[in-house]
């Protein structure tokens, strides 16, 4: 019969043991899609340096975003060449023609089925990429590039001095660019802007769905808040503190780091702790920020910062087991350095590192642990 005869002749023809064997699209477009990559996280150094190791003055944030500039303006016109569209569109293509030979083959097993759908899933999410990507010219990439460094140096130095109004032009530049860029990339004007930006940290989720679950949130943390700020048995803090003495307020202002919390004693308390839990410094490094943040320029190279107060020591360590959570998220992913070893949404990046911190970090068997540690640095 035909279609006797179509599934003997798929099953004769030969099966290319790879998708990138089969389809030469794939294989060419994988290689753009990695260039891409690397460009990107070159970018991240540069960020990464700009964060932690570049003078703060106004001069080196100017020259940093020029070189952010250029680095985003080529990586965008790689990201948007019209012949990613056209290998998305034939690798699609290869893609359905390998799935039907492989279908008829005597050699359907699950490794074959799970490449099928590792391929189509990074056509679907390159295919989304593409077509936002090509929403935004060039010139645009390289502005944000330039603002966000211009906008974090402002923003240290409001923080630094207590003065918001210093930062609150360059906050209002984010915001304008961030909407100028969602309404190009809108392709429904039903959609609101809001929406369209939160695609980009958790995609396909509406800001309506956000809405309901922060309703959720309120209605049973705000009294939960209360009954704790309003009980008669406050928790005892003093453990986080130094001793009290009979020292003036002069003296308690005047006193150096040794006679507290030394900065250099949280950070090796931190890198214990948090070493402890997972996170793995041949493939990373910790080091002092602004703000906590954690940084991926690979699985094997994962970095995560923290901050530090020589008055209480608890909060740079909990910083560092928070973005610990990150960076041992990040150092298991894969690393095919395309979008399908990337991390999935920011809410499941959080629940990695608010699962560290409050589950872990701040649960009684931990503390059975931790404790000692804690008080051998600080003895």
């Amino acid at each position: 019969t035909p279609a006797a005869t179509t599934t003997a002749t798929a099953a004769a023809t030969p099966v290319s043991a790879t998708f990138e064997d089969h389809s030469p699209s794939y294989k060419v477009l994988l290689e753009k899609l990695r260039t891409i990559t690397h460009l990107e996280r070159a970018s991240a150094v540069l960020n990464y340096d700009r964060q932690i190791f570049m003078p703060q003055t106004d001069a080196s944030a100017a020259q940093r975003g020029k070189q952010l500039a250029v680095l985003a303006t080529i990586s965008h016109e790689k990201s948007i060449d019209p012949e990613i569209g056209q290998l998305l569109e034939k690798s699609a293509q290869d893609l359905e023609e390998w799935s039907s030979l492989l279908k008829g083959s005597n050699d359907y097993s699950i490794e074959r089925q799970a490449a099928i759908h590792s391929a189509s899933r990074l056509l679907e999410l390159e295919t989304k990429s593409y077509k936002k990507a090509t929403c935004i010219p060039s010139s645009l990439a390289a502005r944000k590039a330039e603002l966000e460094s211009s906008a974090y140096a402002a923003w240290v130095k409001a923080r630094e001095n207590d003065d918001f109004s210093s930062f609150a032009p360059s906050l209002k530049q984010c915001f304008d660019q961030a909407k100028e860029i969602a309404t190009l990339q809108r392709t429904d004007e039903n959609i609101s802007l809001y929406s369209q930006m939160l695609d980009e940290f958790e995609m396909g989720m509406k800001s309506s769905r956000i809405d309901e679950l922060f309703a959720q949130v309120q209605e049973a943390l705000v009294p939960l808040i209360s009954k704790v700020k309003s009980s008669t048995n406050p928790p005892d803090l003093s453990p986080l503190f130094p001793p009290k003495t009979n020292k003036t307020d002069e003296e308690e202002k005047n006193e150096t780091e040794e006679e507290s919390f030394p900065v250099e004693s949280q950070k090796h308390l931190s890198k214990t702790l948090v070493t402890t839990l997972g996170y793995d410094t041949t493939h990373g490094r910790i080091d002092t920020a602004v703000h906590p943040f954690t940084t991926s320029f690979s699985p094997y190279d994962v970095r995560i910062t923290s901050r530090f107060n020589t008055k209480e020591w608890f909060q740079g360590l909990m910083g560092t087991i928070h973005e610990g959570g990150h960076a041992m998220y990040e150092q298991s992913l894969g690393d095919s350095d395309t979008s399908l070893d990337t991390a999935l949404s920011m809410g499941v990046h959080e629940s990695q590192s608010l699962f560290w911190e409050r589950h872990i970090g701040k649960g009684r068997p931990f503390w059975k642990f931790a404790g000692s540690v804690v008080r051998d640095v600080f003895r």
